[in-house]
């Protein structure tokens, strides 16, 4: 028999705030995480970048924290404050398990590395180049730091990764695997070589002007992401016990779904199909029916093809008349981190009972029709759904429902 699967603790870290209430009330105030970054042999970006000081030394001691990448320390910090939030699972610790994901993994150890090796040589690399530079570090970091010794994996799947990893999870959960997970997304990609990477390809934008008003979600005028970095985890639990220990609820994870386009290496499939299909099994997985979501917090990295995609599929999913927003456009683009950050604004909605806006849509797109959100709205809502595209064609959905 299938368990019931609920959110009782939410963890944050982003450019805008850290901790579940602080980065919730920094949405509500629109207020925005954008600032010029210098760069080391690139120059000036407009970005997103999660505080210098991430607290991981102050949470885990300064030896601990230095045995971790910045990817690990962020998904670190941001379970133990999403595991306080939660309060004490009363659990044996071979029941709890995590599920991280990341797109770029330790991408601050490799770039240090690889500068090391070629610079000074061989010699003078350290031997934590290899462990801290996996793409499994955050999650690795999470479950050491917090001695979760249950089920634990790591989702690669590009910037789908934070919602796959929570879709794991909640699957992990409600078939008995596990009866507490953690479970989200972490990454630090604001590199050098990520940065040029991602300009060459022509994914971000080019940062003229004012970084403020750079990332531009379903905006005609938008022309690329914004990187951002963070990390958002939730805690996940059977509700049976989750009651029986008096936790306070946040929502309920109903039911996720996933797809591919098996397509374009980046691009989307310009009709929204695949995306479409995920959404519709998030739904039938849920067993709703697309009028009673009333909050869509949209993948929508303000890229001229992928918002527009987006909307596509919303509406070929029956979405059109849900209201939507993309709150990037003031935490940016988080990659791996995006689904778990995202997750958090998407299930406070349900809990205050506002709906998120987002920022610099001053000239939204009109085809297909849409109800974009530019600033929060007071709305009562029973159910939401958080979606995360990545590149290879991956797409996930997850929908929350009120507690």
């Amino acid at each position: 028999m299938r368990r019931r699967v609920v959110v009782t603790g939410a963890g944050v870290i982003s450019s805008i705030a850290t901790g579940r209430e602080e980065f919730w009330d920094a949405l509500q105030a629109m207020r925005s995480g954008a600032k010029v970054v210098e760069l080391d042999r690139y120059g000036s970006i407009g970005a997103f970048p999660a505080p210098e000081d991430d607290g991981a030394e102050e949470r885990f001691g300064r030896k601990n924290a230095r045995r971790m990448d910045r990817a690990g320390r962020l998904g670190a910090v941001a379970a133990a404050l999403a595991l306080e939030d939660a309060g004490d699972l009363g659990l044996a610790s071979e029941r709890i398990g995590c599920a991280i994901g990341s797109a770029h993994g330790g991408a601050d150890t490799t770039h240090e590395a690889y500068e090391t090796f070629f610079e000074r040589g061989a010699d003078r690399m350290s031997p934590f180049a290899v462990p801290l530079g996996l793409p499994n570090t955050a999650a690795s970091a999470v479950a050491r730091q917090h001695a979760l010794h249950g089920p634990s994996t790591s989702i690669g799947t590009a910037c789908a990764a934070g919602s796959d990893a929570i879709g794991a999870a909640f699957r992990l959960v409600r078939d008995g695997y596990a009866d507490a997970m953690v479970a989200g997304g972490a990454d630090a990609a604001i590199t050098p070589f990520l940065i040029a990477g991602y300009k060459k390809l022509g994914a971000l934008s080019p940062g003229l002007g004012d970084p403020l008003t750079l990332s531009r979600p379903f905006d005609r005028a938008r022309d690329g992401f914004v990187m951002g970095e963070g990390a958002g985890i939730l805690v996940l639990e059977d509700r049976e016990r989750a009651e029986a220990r008096g936790a306070r609820i946040l929502a309920e994870v109903s039911g996720f779904g996933q797809s591919c386009d098996a397509g374009h290496l980046t691009d989307p499939d310009e009709t929204g199909a695949g995306p479409a299909r995920a959404v519709r099994l998030a739904l039938a997985d849920a067993g709703l029916e697309p009028s009673q979501i009333g909050y869509v917090n949209a993948h929508a990295t303000s890229t001229p093809a992928g918002d527009i995609a987006e909307l596509r599929a919303l509406a070929a999913a029956g979405l059109s008349g849900a209201a939507i927003s993309s709150t990037k456009s003031l935490h940016g683009h988080a990659l791996g981190a995006a689904g778990g950050i995202e997750a958090v604004a998407a299930l406070m909605a349900l809990v205050r009972g506002v709906l998120p806006g987002g920022a610099n849509l001053d000239d939204p797109e009109t085809d297909p029709p849409a109800d974009l959100l530019r600033e929060p709205r007071p709305a009562k809502v029973d159910a939401v759904l958080s979606n995360s595209f990545g590149f290879g064609g991956h797409n996930a959905a997850v929908v929350f429902t009120r507690a």
